[in-house]
């Protein structure tokens, strides 16, 4: 018997640490701008960016932007703060992305990754 309960144990803390690892911390995206842009180009590169990686942006006052990704039941909500030196991508909420102390699922992470590339190529690029 306490062989079985060794066992169980043991599968317990090993599936505990498999969950874990699909959680790491929350990115938040701190990016400054190369001169040469203005707020309004900015704006433009994020709200493409956006519609590139099949985000829902909706402009809420200058220099602001609430954005949105769902998928397969799992959604994300950032705020992004503009101007023409800088942006911020930062983490509002979530459903269904495990986010706990300061952790969320790595899908988060990948899709404010994948989000903050195609902002900074479309500021590269100039074809905003």
């Amino acid at each position: 018997m306490k062989k079985i309960v060794k066992w169980l144990t043991a599968f317990a803390v090993i599936g505990a640490l498999a969950g874990c690892a699909r959680t790491a911390p929350i990115d938040n995206v701190n990016a400054t701008i190369s001169a040469g842009h203005s707020a309004e180009q900015v704006k433009s590169a994020i709200l493409k960016a956006g519609v590139e990686r099949k985000w829902t942006m909706n402009e809420t006052s200058p220099g602001v932007i609430s954005a949105r990704q769902q998928s397969h039941g799992h959604v994300a909500e950032v705020r992004i703060t503009y101007s023409a030196n800088s942006y911020a991508i930062n983490y509002v909420s979530s459903i269904n992305l495990r986010a706990s102390g300061g952790k969320i699922h790595k899908t988060y992470n990948r899709w404010i990754s994948n989000l903050d590339r195609a902002i900074q190529l479309n500021l590269a690029s100039g074809t905003m």
